[in-house]
């Protein structure tokens, strides 16, 4: 049996149909022609009625993309900077530290930006937001918002914990303009505080966490062996180091000697 379209449902019987419409058909006597169908045009009245067009609660118009075709605007304004005065500067820092671990580095080329948008939009001068720049940024320091030494251990242990060797560490450190001594401080005052192997014990954290090497089902390490090296070869670990974990059969012996050191 074929499938029946909405579009053949048969209409609707007149029992279903109102009083009111019924009492609309057109009168049998007044027809002009006595052979014509008394009934003729009935069918008319008979149809359900087509639905109403909704209109916008707004405006009152037709929606649904009848009716008035508005072309609207779509592409999204840009906000306009504000002047960057040494007010406006000084609430920024405080927001963004609120929110943000921060370097000395890192919030002055977030307030520089600010300064440059200012200059284009308002015209200000960028010698006198620099200036105010590293007014607040002193003042900072010597408030202790902003000390390089306690951001860098923070962000060493964080990014250790997630398995970044030492050398993606320091890369990720100078890109926010800690200095070099500093993250060396900060590495060594990490390796003194849990001891051990630290290197060991954050390429174990990220082969564990992307189930690599010795943390992959053994049916499918075989197939997964040069994959799993160049994964963990890319997050800056030396080979050595790489090819005992990708082929230990034992992850808790290498936990333990990472641990213990």
């Amino acid at each position: 049996m074929s499938k029946r379209s909405p579009n053949d449902r048969p209409a609707a019987p007149p029992s279903v149909l109102t009083f009111e419409r019924l009492n609309r058909l057109p009168d049998p006597a007044a027809c002009a022609d006595a052979d014509a169908d008394p009934h003729h045009g009935a069918e008319d009245f008979l149809l359900p009625k087509p639905a109403k067009q909704k209109k916008s609660p707004k405006s009152g118009r037709p929606s649904g993309g009848q009716g008035w075709n508005k072309q609207v605007d779509q592409t999204p304004r840009r906000k306009q900077p504000k002047p960057a005065t040494a007010k406006y500067l000084e609430r920024y820092a405080l927001w963004y530290l609120e929110r943000y671990a921060s370097s000395c580095e890192n919030l002055r080329r977030a307030l520089q930006r600010k300064v440059t948008l200012s200059a284009q939009a308002h015209g200000t001068d960028p010698q006198e937001g620099a200036d105010a720049i590293e007014a607040l940024i002193g003042r900072l320091r010597r408030i202790g918002a902003l000390n390089d030494e306690v951001y860098a251990r923070g962000r060493v242990q964080t990014l250790q914990r997630r398995g970044a060797s030492r050398r993606t560490i320091r890369q990720k450190l100078a890109a926010k303009g800690v200095t070099a001594e500093t993250i060396t401080q900060a590495l060594q005052t990490l390796a003194e505080e849990q001891g051990g192997n630290p290197e060991m014990t954050a390429a174990l954290a990220y082969a564990r966490r992307r189930r690599l090497g010795p943390y992959r089902p053994e049916a499918e390490r075989a197939d997964h062996r040069d994959k799993d090296m160049a994964a963990l070869g890319r997050q800056g670990f030396a080979y050595d180091l790489v090819r005992r974990i990708i082929q230990a059969e034992d992850p808790q012996a290498l936990e333990d000697e990472a641990r213990l050191g």
